[in-house]
């Protein structure tokens, strides 16, 4: 069977009404795992992306999910907060015929040629080739359960319904008195829970026959419905694994466990902000991004993942990164709004609109506590910005092994020395003595972008370091790259840097310690 079946065979006038016209049209039924396995099968041979918008994961987590579909495996994704794990399942839709046929009135999506509920069987049995059919589209067939303490296995499975055997005058043996739960409701789809460990041990009991048996039982009535669904499942390693509230038999029927992780490269992270983020803003304004800026921006969830103020079990999302890109944006586009401009240039005192963002995206540990959350994340920009300093410009204190590299290199033997500051040489000395002598510069973010750019145009030299190191940039950008350095020697303890109600003030750092 071709990818999207009914899509090619069946346009959506033509389709089959009845299950006779069904059967002449050659139509034959698959079970849900079959269906994923062959249409991902015809995706590969047609070197198709299997899941569009997850980045990062082609060569780690993709080929495991390929590998469990092929299998026909339920599966789980283990993986911190803002993983993908989610997007992961619902694309899974993509891998569906694009429309299935299902009896009429059906609320279980009973098969035609198969059905599993006494409505199905009993319509198929009086009707016969009469039986009306319907179509349901792929999206459909996809429903997911946030794991919470309080899901029942009537929200899973059904319940008997005591006001539909009133009203409809049923006794209570009567299989038609059954409210069917939401994974009934997906037969023949896919159903995912979020956040397993979530779910009560004496619910995911509920869980036991669906996976082994493929089928389910209701209170006491004597029935067995076998299901054809998918299950998939999302949790955190830490519950997983350490809290133990997945049981163990549930935890044996999960036939794939896949581990997910953050973006391993910027690059990757920059593209999956890019994705998510809202960037394209209606207003008319013209905010351009220097790609030193947009790389701190990325850096920022690096540095917080390997802090040891944060609580790493918990992880720190993608979604942090796409709040602080869409609020700094926000910043410069309120600048354009206060100075009347049509266009800016994203600038490194924007970065404190960072701040808001990220506050409650942070678990702090106890440290983290107790230096405080703005403490915190003041650290991590500021560190965001001395890596992205580091792989740009010569280094503020040259390693003491420089001498011996150049012995290596045939100089002949060096005499050992201390490695020399920025203040004592190199090519931030006539910067930092500018300073030394007294010098402030007071920078805001509501500043015209000439303004700007003139503040910055008085610090003697800054222009002529800035463009040595970083080519290749207007005159706007040129300005930002210029507080970018200012910024980069402020967390290399060059300088001091005082911050204002609407900028920051940069000084002299030991005339900063006499001044307090």
């Amino acid at each position: 069977m071709e990818l999207e079946f009914h899509a090619t065979y069946y346009p959506s006038m033509a389709r089959p009404a009845t299950f006779g016209e069904l059967k002449k049209s050659g139509y034959m039924p698959r079970g849900v795992k079959d269906e994923l396995r062959e249409n991902l099968i015809a995706r590969l041979k047609a070197k198709k992306t299997v899941f569009e918008g997850v980045v990062g994961y082609e060569a780690t987590v993709i080929p495991q999910v390929v590998n469990a579909i092929l299998s026909r495996h339920n599966l789980i994704l283990l993986g911190l907060r803002g993983q993908a794990k989610t997007r992961i399942l619902r694309s899974l839709t993509a891998l569906l015929d694009e429309y299935i046929p299902f009896v009429r009135g059906s609320e279980v999506n009973d098969d035609p040629f198969a059905p599993v509920s006494k409505l199905g069987r009993d319509l198929i049995r009086m009707k016969g080739d009469a039986t009306e059919i319907d179509w349901l589209h792929r999206d459909a067939r996809y429903q997911e359960k946030l794991a919470t303490p309080d899901v029942s296995i009537a929200d899973l499975i059904g319940d008997v319904d005591p006001v539909k055997a009133a009203t409809r005058k049923l006794t209570f043996s009567d299989e038609e008195v059954i409210h069917y739960g939401i994974i009934p409701r997906t037969n023949r789809g896919i159903f995912a829970i979020n956040e397993l460990p979530d779910l009560q041990p004496r619910i995911q009991v509920g869980l036991l026959n669906i996976l082994e048996e493929k089928d389910i039982q209701i209170r006491g009535f004597p029935i067995r419905m076998p299901l054809d669904v998918m299950l998939c499942f999302s949790a955190n390693p830490e519950d997983y694994t350490n809290r133990g509230s997945i049981i163990t038999p549930l935890k044996d029927r999960i036939e794939s466990q896949v581990m997910t992780h953050y973006p391993l490269k910027l690059a990757d992270a920059a593209a999956i902000t890019e994705q998510e983020a809202w960037i394209k803003r209606a207003s008319g304004l013209s905010i351009r991004i220097p790609t030193f800026l947009r790389e701190i921006i990325e850096q920022i969830a690096f540095e917080a993942r390997g802090s040891e103020f944060v609580d790493q079990a918990s992880g720190v999302s993608a979604r942090m990164s796409i709040a602080v890109l869409e609020n700094v944006l926000s910043n410069a586009e309120r600048r354009c709004l206060v100075t009347g401009a049509s266009a800016t240039t994203l600038r490194i005192v924007d970065l404190n609109a960072a701040i808001p963002a990220m506050s409650g995206k942070l678990e702090l540990v106890y440290e983290g506590e107790q230096e405080g959350a703005h403490k915190v994340v003041t650290k991590l920009i500021g560190q965001a910005v001395r890596a992205a300093f580091d792989r740009r410009f010569p280094p503020v204190y040259p390693s003491a092994s420089s001498g011996q590299a150049r012995a290596g290199r045939g100089q002949g033997p060096q005499k050992s020395a201390a490695p020399k500051s920025g203040r004592e040489d190199g090519p931030y000395k006539a910067l930092i003595d500018y300073f030394a002598g007294g010098k402030r510069l007071e920078l805001s973010d509501e500043m015209t972008d000439a303004d700007y750019a003139a503040k910055l145009d008085s610090v003697p030299g800054l222009k002529g370091v800035t463009r040595g190191y970083l080519k290749d940039l207007d005159a706007a950008e040129l300005s930002v790259a210029m507080e970018f350095l200012l910024e980069g020697l402020h967390q290399s303890s060059l300088l001091a840097k005082e911050d204002l109600d609407r900028g920051v003030l940069y000084c002299d750092m030991l005339g900063a310690l006499y001044d307090q």
